[in-house]
């Protein structure tokens, strides 16, 4: 072989390569299949369940046996083993299952920026889908929301079961919620505030519910009408008054149950319609269905 273009050939193998490594150039940006997944494995419900470290906080993944089409997912906010039959379903439908641990930072900024770098790390690295159903029970509410209100444009759809809607309910007992003392201070300590600047700070979800309308991400929220730890009508009740009336009707949804347990003071329940959810996650997450949906009909 002629050893100039043996060497032709080497120097424009190595330029090819340099080019696909290069920041600018357009390529995919997830470099491992869903399935590729490291750190410490267990089960949860019968699936693969990987842990890893997002910032130093805990963080999983639950995996399907056979992802759906787009690799879509459900991030759960606080309390991932509450209520799980919806995402147990989800699992054997192919949705991703995934879990950040920001409970003690109750929405707060840095939570918030946590949350940024676990969702970069899910869909960049592993290639789940851009959208991403979010999932909060109680103080997961805070979470859920405001990480939306910072990122509309990557959630599929919103389900909140008996969600903190206002900090200054929960855990800060400024209404008919009796609140929680150490959990109000942990909660100003997370937010940098003083009493009295959590008092008139105007950007709690209930303040800003008419972002969530106006990007038009479906929201679906369980509440027990009889709840005294986080009352429907400081949070739920109060944030959909909230909502223009013409975003309410078809994307603002309650499920509305009469009591939850004396023992947990109405806050907790029997989940009445999990297959209503499980309808409403697939509804407005599968790209296959949300194409279907938008495909005209007839000949």
């Amino acid at each position: 072989m002629n050893p100039s273009l043996s060497v032709f050939r080497i120097f424009f193998a190595l330029l090819i390569a340099a080019c696909f490594q290069s920041p600018g150039f357009a390529v995919e940006a997830s470099t491992k299949s869903p399935q590729d997944w490291s750190g410490k494995q267990d089960t949860w419900h019968g699936f693969k369940r990987f842990h890893f470290q997002t910032e130093g906080r805990k963080s999983y993944v639950v995996v399907p046996e056979k992802a759906a089409p787009g690799n879509p997912w459900v991030w759960r906010a606080r309390f991932p083993d509450f209520h799980y039959e919806m995402d147990v379903e989800l699992l054997k439908q192919g949705f991703h299952i995934a879990y950040l641990d920001v409970s003690d930072l109750f929405g707060s900024p840095q939570a918030i920026e946590y949350g940024n770098k676990f969702y970069d790390y899910l869909t960049k690295q592993h290639g789940l889908q851009s959208k991403v159903a979010l999932e909060g029970v109680s103080r997961g509410g805070l979470f859920i929301y405001n990480w939306a209100l910072a990122n509309p444009d990557k959630v599929s759809c919103i389900y909140a079961d008996t969600p903190v809607c206002d900090f200054k309910s929960w855990p800060g007992g400024k209404g008919k919620s009796p609140g929680s003392k150490a959990r109000w201070e942990a909660c100003l300590k997370a937010y940098g505030f003083s009493e009295q600047e959590a008092v008139a700070w105007p950007n709690n979800p209930v303040d800003r519910i008419e972002v969530i309308a106006k990007a038009q991400i479906p929201v679906l929220h369980i509440i027990s009408e009889n709840d005294q730890v986080v009352p429907p009508a400081e949070n739920t009740r109060l944030m959909f008054s909230r909502v223009p009336e013409k975003y309410r009707k078809n994307n603002f949804q309650i499920i509305s149950v009469k009591e939850g347990t004396e023992k947990s003071k109405g806050h907790h329940f029997t989940h009445p319609q999990p297959e209503r959810v499980v309808k409403f996650i697939r509804q407005h997450t599968l790209q296959s269905e949300k194409n279907d949906k938008s495909t005209p009909s007839g000949n």
